[in-house]
């Protein structure tokens, strides 16, 4: 019993260290983008198999790596990134057409007045 336990340990510790991850905080000396930010295939119209984050900078949609669509709530939610387009503020570059983020920040939504 303790074997086993040592090893679902040693599975959920080696999951959770291995996704990549962001910075916390900005890096002062890049430049701070603000840019929309959805489910590449639900809401960009990129090709894929499932639900992936993605960006789009300047009418231009990338898919996004270091941070995951799961990373920021539930994407299949009201406000989630497969039902709506979202404000973000990032850095990073775009690298073989997908956005190497080295920072990602999801904006309030700003709420709509009826």
């Amino acid at each position: 019993m303790k074997l086993l336990l040592l090893f679902v340990l040693s599975i959920v510790t080696l999951t959770t260290t291995a996704q990549e991850k962001t910075a916390k905080v900005p890096d002062k000396n890049k430049e701070l983008l603000t840019v929309e930010a959805a489910c590449g295939q639900c809401k960009f119209g990129l090709s894929g198999k499932s639900c992936d984050l993605a960006v789009r900078i300047k009418g231009q949609s990338y898919f996004v790596d270091g941070s995951h669509i799961d990373s920021h709530g539930d994407a299949h939610a009201e406000d989630g990134f497969c039902n709506s387009i979202r404000k973000a503020q990032v850095q990073g570059e775009i690298v073989n057409n997908r956005f190497k983020a080295s920072y990602f920040q999801l904006l309030p939504e700003t709420p709509t007045k009826k």
